[in-house]
């Protein structure tokens, strides 16, 4: 999908793509996004999950063809509309919606994180909503839809006992995640790896708060040794906390690792323009062990 996005790395801002389901619309980030192209007939895959369509081969590439609607529970798309193809956790999938209006280019922080009342905080799949032009576009987590279709596809905590016996370490870890679901299953994960002082915020802004009071008290070496982030979060992306971290004297040596479902080859030259220290893929949270083990040794 040839787009002009985000030319000039951290500044807090994202493309989105609205799109639309019925009469409501829906927003998803168009860095996942590879191409749109018209609706395409499927081939059926028996005993699928019944939000899968089928699977079809555009160019010699198969890809999993997904029904929004259903997953939505608002019904069943047409043999019409458009497919979103995306790729995000190394996985090529095409999303089947109504139809698509435009590209927004807006900043993290005018997202709103869903409260209660919309959905719970492990199990909605919403992760923000932007008002635009007198109108809210609900975006969409798309990897929770993905895990909740196909759950082997989803952060492969299995890796953790593959490490086998680990010493405790009391070094302290800072993540910035606002996936609740998934910030709770990388601290587990990193405290069954031995890493047992993690402090977790929701966003870049939380992080960056946490970050700026110690060194204000004079404390940040003792309190800080390595930050985790993912890069899409409402208010401050990690993209955004990684230029602030790496553009301050006081804490540029605190290494960075970028742990998100948008670790492509685009994403990964901007992190490293950032300064990140690593960047991994969301499910490899093996790799992420090991990755701490080198920053942190």
């Amino acid at each position: 999908m040839d787009t002009k996005i985000l030319l000039e790395n951290g500044t807090n801002e994202l493309e989105i793509l609205e799109f639309r389901l019925g009469n409501n619309s829906y927003g998803i980030n168009v860095a996942k996004i590879r191409e749109i192209i018209p609706f395409q007939p499927v081939t059926i895959v028996p005993n699928s999950h019944p939000s899968i369509e089928g699977i079809f081969m555009p160019r010699d590439t198969m890809i999993t063809a997904i029904d929004l609607k259903n997953c939505l529970q608002i019904g069943e798309s047409q043999d019409e509309g458009l497919f979103i193809i995306t790729n995000f956790n190394k996985l090529d999938i095409a999303f089947h919606v109504d139809s698509v209006v435009g590209i927004h280019r807006i900043s993290w922080g005018d997202i709103i994180k869903p409260n209660a009342t919309v959905s719970s905080s492990e199990d909605g799949i919403s992760t923000g909503i932007v008002k635009l032009n007198n109108k809210l576009i609900i975006i969409l987590d798309f990897e929770k839809i993905i895990t909740d279709i196909s759950p082997e596809t989803g952060l492969k905590v299995s890796e953790i006992t593959e490490l086998g016996t680990r010493e405790r370490n009391s070094i302290p870890i800072l993540l910035a995640e606002d996936s609740a679901l998934l910030n709770k299953l990388i601290v587990d994960s990193l405290q069954k790896a031995g890493y047992d002082n993690i402090i977790h915020t929701q966003n870049g802004s939380e992080a960056w708060d946490i970050i700026t009071k110690y060194r204000n008290e004079g404390t940040l070496k003792n309190k800080v040794r390595l930050v985790i982030t993912d890069i899409e979060m409402p208010i401050m992306d990690g993209h955004r906390l990684t230029k602030l971290i790496k553009d301050n004297d006081d804490t540029k040596d605190i290494p960075v690792v970028i742990f998100s479902s948008l670790v492509n080859e685009e994403m990964r030259r901007k992190g490293e323009a950032l300064g990140a220290n690593a960047q991994l893929s969301k499910p490899e949270i093996g790799n992420l062990v090991k990755e701490i083990d080198k920053l942190v040794f």
